[in-house]
């Protein structure tokens, strides 16, 4: 049963014969297959039905389209769909370990995954802009195949001021006033960036012609800041947290930069600064999916550590505590708010000196 593929005689017209197939591991929202068509290697993903799967799997296909604008690829080929079933057969992409310094050829092909959409209004939002083609008109055309990026919601806030207040923390109104300035910020339609949506470490394949994403079910539109910021705040909406070395994400983010520069021929816009403290707010972010939306989980920290993946809640909100503390304490306009971040990771490593830094390496 488990190697019986999902696909219709369309697909079987278009693509080939199915030949061998074997079930791969995949999140309990698919199915996933190695197979071979016509005796090509393939990948066949079904979304199974729950939850949003009609719109997962739109977002999916939506996303893989816009993203094989970028040459080289940061994606497999799409090569077919079935709506009905829900079914996409994907290019197989032979991938291997991830090196060593992994964040900087990741950070490269995000930011031509992200440009592949975005141009802020430019001439151009691919590498093949220069030349004319028909790619280059990206941009306002591309509004509306994907949802907007979500910021935090104001019931985020609250919920970490009284986290702060039950660390002992007192909230000045200062803090207040900066918090309400990043909502503005955050709140207001920013960059038209083709977010990848959950860009963790299992969702990056690492090859020999560089990094390609799969697993698009959450894309969006968006500033891609706001993914760039997962290296420096730990990766989190991701089981697999980990938080590179200075010398290492300085060159990741430089990577970022450039290869933006150099697909779009703007500076990225945007502040990092204000995704991280985004990215600490949101108390949805110290849980896996199936728990996201359930309740305050911030609220939850004061009482109860839970593990997730490869650290802890409490792992995980001390080391963007740190991280935001860090970036907002020397004139980013958040100095209020950086001297309170740091004063809560203070109080929780006192509270909870057995605290262990985030993973440096990725399993």
């Amino acid at each position: 049963m488990g190697s019986r593929l999902p696909l219709g005689e369309r697909l079987r017209a278009e693509l080939g014969s199915p030949g061998r197939a074997r079930r791969l591991e995949s999140s309990p929202r698919s199915r996933v297959w190695r197979a071979e068509l016509s005796g090509a290697p393939v990948v066949v993903k079904q979304l199974i039905e729950g939850p949003e799967a009609a719109d997962r799997y739109a977002r999916e296909v939506a996303a893989l389209r816009l993203a094989s604008r970028a040459d080289p690829p940061v994606v497999p080929r799409l090569l077919g769909t079935d709506p009905a079933e829900r079914v996409l057969v994907l290019e197989y992409v032979a991938a291997g370990p991830p090196a060593e310094d992994w964040v900087v050829g990741y950070a490269e092909a995000l930011a031509r995954l992200h440009a592949t959409t975005s141009t802020d209004d430019a001439a151009t939002g691919t590498e093949d802009a220069a030349a004319g083609t028909d790619d280059a008109a990206t941009g306002t055309e591309d509004v509306g195949l994907l949802p907007a990026w979500s910021a935090p919601t104001r019931d985020d806030v609250g919920s970490f001021l009284g986290l702060a207040q039950a660390l002992g923390r007192t909230v000045s109104s200062a803090v207040r006033a900066e918090l309400d300035g990043l909502m503005d910020r955050l709140s207001r339609p920013s960059g038209r960036a083709l977010l990848h949506g959950d860009p963790c470490p299992g969702n990056d394949l690492h090859t020999g012609n560089g990094v390609r994403f799969i697993d698009f079910e959450q894309a969006a539109l968006g500033n891609g800041l706001v993914e760039l910021a997962y290296l420096r705040i730990g990766f989190p909406t991701c089981w697999c947290v980990t938080a590179p070395p200075q010398p290492l994400l300085g060159a990741a983010e430089a990577a970022y930069r450039t290869a933006w520069r150099r697909a779009t021929g703007t500076d990225a816009e945007g502040d990092l600064a204000d995704a991280c403290v985004g990215w600490l707010l949101r108390g949805d972010a110290l849980v896996q999916r199936a728990h996201r939306g359930t309740t305050d989980h911030l609220a939850r920290v004061p009482d109860k550590d839970w593990r997730w993946g490869t650290a802890t809640a409490r792992q995980r909100l001390v080391h963007r505590l740190g991280a935001v503390g860090r970036m907002t304490t020397d004139g980013s306009g958040l100095e209020h708010l950086g001297h309170l971040a740091t004063a809560m990771r203070d109080t929780m490593l006192i509270r909870w000196p057995g605290l262990r830094p985030l993973p440096s390496k990725r399993p």
